[in-house]
């Protein structure tokens, strides 16, 4: 939910290159500039008063590397200057984050989204990492599908495949797509009863403490309005807490059908890497983060991991912070 803003602003005896930028989020605990091998971190526990500036345009954050840090929150902020470098980014996180969980738990579990976030995974099928990542390791996940056939153009199945999973050798067990054959409703069930399966086996956590699957990572996208998986703004499916699938036959974006992951399943994740690109959502970032004074509360809001929540954004998205 939208928080109050705190404004921290910074400069002093600071290096010249480390000035003038000012942040400004919820209970704003450190900020971390990254510009080449320049990096300097700034810990809230200080005030800082050489000259005060209440506002940083995003041109300047993104090519100064600008990354938040709100620790109380676990929620990192990072704005990148082009989408090709928000990739190289996000291909080394993700990559990273499957290192981890393959020498812990001897799997990695992996929800994506469709949209623009499959094209932002590009990097993960070159070199080094479709070399040195273990894909026999990774189950792969929806947090939402329309539900149409696999090879239909609306499918994020097919979107996946033909821009990731075709490129990369992780078994086709492990990949769990939609039974297509089955009604918006029916879907929905049939994986939800599939996930359960697949926590009961151990190939997913379950989260100790809401009960809910506990993936491993989710990368995930945002819409115009703000929606995340098949979450739209003011549908009632935003306060479904039961159940860990569900369906839509009212999407107010076609197709109508759809099934969709629940915001429990969605927060109970051990880390979220939500990437946003694009003018467009410059507006709902603003809000998202803290940094308007618009009263909507957009779905993207709800999205408060267990664990780390990472924004990746390029400069046209984060232009209005």
């Amino acid at each position: 939910m939208a928080k109050a803003a705190s404004s921290l602003t910074f400069s002093t005896s600071l290096p010249k290159l480390c000035r003038p930028f000012s942040i400004s989020i919820a209970q704003p605990p450190q900020v971390s500039l990254n510009s080449k091998k320049l990096s300097c971190s700034i810990s809230s526990a200080f005030k800082i008063s050489r000259r005060t500036v209440t506002t940083t345009k995003a041109s300047s954050m993104a090519s100064s590397g600008i990354t938040t840090v709100d620790q109380n929150n676990r929620k990192v902020v990072e704005v990148f200057v082009t989408e090709e470098e928000l990739a190289v980014s996000l291909a080394k996180y993700t990559a990273d984050l499957s290192d981890k969980f393959a020498k812990e738990r001897g799997s990695f579990t992996v929800v994506v989204s469709g949209g623009s976030l499959i094209k932002s995974l590009r990097k993960l099928v070159e070199g080094p990492y479709v070399d040195s990542i273990d894909w026999s390791k990774w189950h792969v996940f929806w947090v939402d599908e329309r539900v149409v056939p696999k090879d239909h153009p609306d499918s994020n199945y097919k979107l996946a495949f033909d821009g990731f999973l075709s490129k990369v050798p992780i078994p086709s067990g492990n990949v769990y797509a939609i039974n297509d054959a089955l009604s918006a409703e029916g879907a929905a069930d049939d994986y939800e009863t599939r996930l359960k399966h697949l926590v009961h086996t151990g190939v997913i956590n379950k989260s100790s403490v809401s009960g809910f699957p506990k993936f491993d990572l989710m990368l995930v996208g945002m819409g115009p309005d703000g929606h995340v998986a098949s979450l739209f703004p003011g549908h009632p499916l935003l306060k479904e807490n039961q159940k860990w699938v569900t369906h839509i036959t009212d999407s107010p974006k076609p197709p109508p059908g759809r099934i969709t992951f629940t915001f429990p399943v969605i927060n109970s994740s051990s880390y979220i890497a939500l990437v946003v690109c694009g003018a467009g959502k410059a507006s709902v970032v603003q809000t998202a983060l803290g940094k308007s004074q618009n009263s909507d509360v957009f779905p993207v809001q709800m999205v408060s991991p267990e664990g780390e929540l990472k924004w990746f954004l390029d400069k046209d998205a984060a232009s209005k912070l």
